[in-house]
């Protein structure tokens, strides 16, 4: 096989040969990979013998290798160094990939045998592993449309391949505006900003060539801009910038491709049997009901909102102490929250950064994870996709566990936000596959690169997925590590940031970048106690995204979803100077794709299990407690959706939690 993509990679690990693809490799690859899974799936429903859990399941498990070789490279670069070509070749591939799996779901003979199996369970002596594995192979396919028939069929793919193309303008226009704005700052437009923005303005317009300091909309320089510019006039002009992404009008503009998808959404649903898209979509998760989800949020609202209209008052008379009499807005909140920071808790941002160096921190969530799980960390030199790429290689006791990937630098080829994905995922059957998992993160960079306390949780954050995905022991991939419901999947992530504020974990790792010498006892001290400053803020803004989500899928899909969604703000009293953490044309999380779409709302639903979760190790006065270590990688991070996680949480704890341990953990009082 002459195409690097689809060849034997011979790199250590078997990692993608980076060095040796081209853009020009992918459609190709493509094509071979989609003929050759046909294939593989024709030799399933063409088998003469009758189905078995081998000839039918394990052989659906061991069919499309070649296709996620292309895809794991594929879905890599566009998300994290994209460029024209991957852009142009994303388009096609979209629909493309949408009537491959539309084809495979409505595979009337290959479900036949599905079905076959599943009616006759429990008679075929599966192991627990194997039975769960059936289960959800024949749920996929009945909630994809497989037992549909005629033009209901015809419609569901029409859908499915319109979906996809959606999703991929909604990204790459979101994208577009991100890269295509910049606010150059003249010398003294930097008066009042602390060194590390200064620096991290002035690398922004040297790696665009622009010749001067420049604000992007890259979270980790707009936020501490946000928070640290006395320039209320360019503050405004930057927040307006980051709150107008997808909304501009054009070709980029993503309000009208939001309104199709959600439409599409319903029409799909309905097809289904399902009154709307939210329940078709929760079904399958621990929340089940629309219902279920608008509960568990507005228990978290109303403390949320109280706490933020009184933080409010706080920061208006601050206002008024600067001479200023007009209405605190969006971009003033951080700003006077971070003066306020700095006064009642004696906290200041800039005098923390030098304390979070992003080396130190990768190295403090390794060695976490080393005395939680017993894994090493050595640095790999493998050939990458960009540069900023760094790979080690994960052992426990010398052997082999996996590769782990960071990337960790914003760029413009980079889409925002961070996220971890799987470039190959953990499996035994049909051979053993060792993962490779790769985080990806958008910190401002430097030399060193320095982190807010913010980002360092983001890394611990997205690391807590990554040993979800290292960790993981099962047989089948399709089970394996992440691959389970979406409120679930952020419980190990969300668990893992409580160790970042462990105090021995902040003494040997926070060092200061210049001198070497830990942070300060006092100032550590100061930090955690400040832990929950501005969490109404925090709050509201999330809670009131997962709101608009929750109520753009639980109904008639809304001809305008920007008219919707300020019906929804209005109905929950937001409060004028907070925005939405990402209003609907920027809202990727839900229109990049149907992953999070009815299901914002599941960082939320984790952080019950997650806060109750932390207080175990708590309880025993051990962050590090061994058992309670090993229980955790048994019943959770190991397991992946071997087991319903209702089961798999209660094997850990013993019980389900309530909402009061997040409640208390974010240090909102019971409305």
């Amino acid at each position: 096989m002459n195409n690097p993509i689809l060849s034997d990679w011979n790199a250590p690990f078997r990692i993608a040969p980076f060095d040796a693809m081209s853009d020009e490799d992918f459609a190709p690859a493509l094509e071979l990979a989609l003929a050759a899974h046909r294939d593989e799936i024709a030799a399933i429903t063409e088998n003469p013998e009758p189905p078995t859990f081998a000839n039918t399941i394990e052989a659906l498990e061991a069919a499309g290798k070649a296709l996620d070789k292309v895809l794991s490279v594929f879905f890599t670069v566009t998300g994290a160094d994209s460029n024209p070509a991957r852009e142009a070749l994303q388009r096609d591939f979209s629909p493309k990939l949408a009537a491959h799996y539309s084809e495979i779901s409505a595979n009337t003979a290959l479900f036949a045998r599905v079905a076959d199996l599943w009616a006759r369970r429990n008679a075929l002596g599966l192991s627990p592993e194997q039975a769960r594995v059936l289960m959800l192979t024949h749920r996929g396919f009945v909630r994809a449309g497989a037992a549909l028939e005629g033009e209901a069929a015809d419609r569901m793919k029409q859908i499915k391949a319109r979906l996809a193309t959606l999703g991929t303008r909604f990204t790459q226009n979101l994208l577009a505006d991100e890269r295509g704005w910049r606010m150059h700052l003249s010398e003294d437009d930097l008066e009042g900003l602390p060194d590390f923005v200064i620096r991290t303005a002035r690398m922004a317009g040297e790696e665009n060539s622009l010749g001067g300091p420049v604000i992007t909309l890259s979270r980790s320089l707009i936020v501490p801009f946000l928070q640290f510019s006395p320039r209320r006039d360019l503050r405004e002009t930057a927040w307006r910038a980051w709150a107008a992404r997808g909304a501009g009008g054009g070709e980029t503009d993503n309000r009208e491709v939001a309104a199709e998808i959600l439409k599409l959404r319903e029409e799909r649903a309905w097809l289904l049997g399902y009154d709307n898209f939210a329940a078709y979509k929760l079904e399958t998760e621990m929340a089940k009901t629309p219902e279920a989800v608008r509960d568990l949020l507005m228990q978290v609202w109303q403390p949320a909102k109280a706490q933020a209209e009184a933080d409010a008052r706080i920061l208006t008379g601050m206002m008024r102490e600067d001479g200023l009499n007009g209405d605190l807005e969006p971009w003033d909140w951080r700003y006077y929250a971070e003066k306020r920071r700095r006064a009642e808790h004696d906290l200041d941002e800039a005098a923390l950064k030098p304390y979070f160096q992003l080396d130190r921190m990768i190295e403090a969530a390794f060695a976490c994870a080393t005395r939680l799980f017993g894994l090493e960390f050595a640095p790999l030199d493998v050939p990458l996709y960009h540069p900023d790429c760094r790979a080690w290689e994960v052992t426990r006791q010398g052997a082999h566990v996996g590769v782990f990937i960071g990337d960790y630098f914003a760029r413009g080829a980079k889409r925002s936000g961070a996220w971890c994905s799987a470039m190959r995922s953990q499996a035994k059957f049909p051979e053993a596959q060792a993962p490779v998992v790769i985080n990806v993160c958008n910190f401002a960079k430097g030399d060193p690169a320095l982190l807010s306390h913010d980002d360092a949780r983001t890394l611990f954050h997205e690391f807590g997925h990554a040993l979800h995905q290292l960790l993981s022991d099962v047989t089948y991939e399709s089970i394996s590590g992440t691959s389970v419901a979406r409120d679930f999947v952020e419980l190990p992530s969300q668990l893992y940031e409580h160790w970042l504020e462990v105090p021995e974990v902040l003494s040997e790792f926070a060092t200061h970048v210049e001198t070497g010498a830990p942070m300060p006892d006092a100032m550590r001290d100061k930090l955690l106690k400040a832990g929950n400053f501005d969490m109404g803020f925090q709050t509201v803004e999330y809670v009131a995204s997962a709101l608009v989500d929750l109520a753009f899928h639980e109904g008639a899909a809304p001809a305008d979803p920007m008219a919707k969604q300020a019906e929804v703000l209005a109905d929950i009293g937001m409060p004028h100077a907070i925005g939405m953490r990402h209003a609907t044309p920027q809202f990727a999380h839900v229109f990049s794709g149907d992953g999070y779409s009815s299901g914002y709302y599941s960082y939320m639903w984790s952080e019950v299990m997650d806060a109750d979760a932390f207080a175990a190790f708590e309880e025993d006065e051990d962050a590090f407690d061994p058992a309670r270590a090993e229980a955790l990688e048994r019943f959770i991070l190991s397991a992946g959706g071997s087991q319903e996680p209702e089961e798999l949480y209660i094997a850990f704890r013993g019980r389900l939690p309530g909402v009061e341990a997040l409640l208390r953990g974010r240090g909102l009082a019971a409305a």
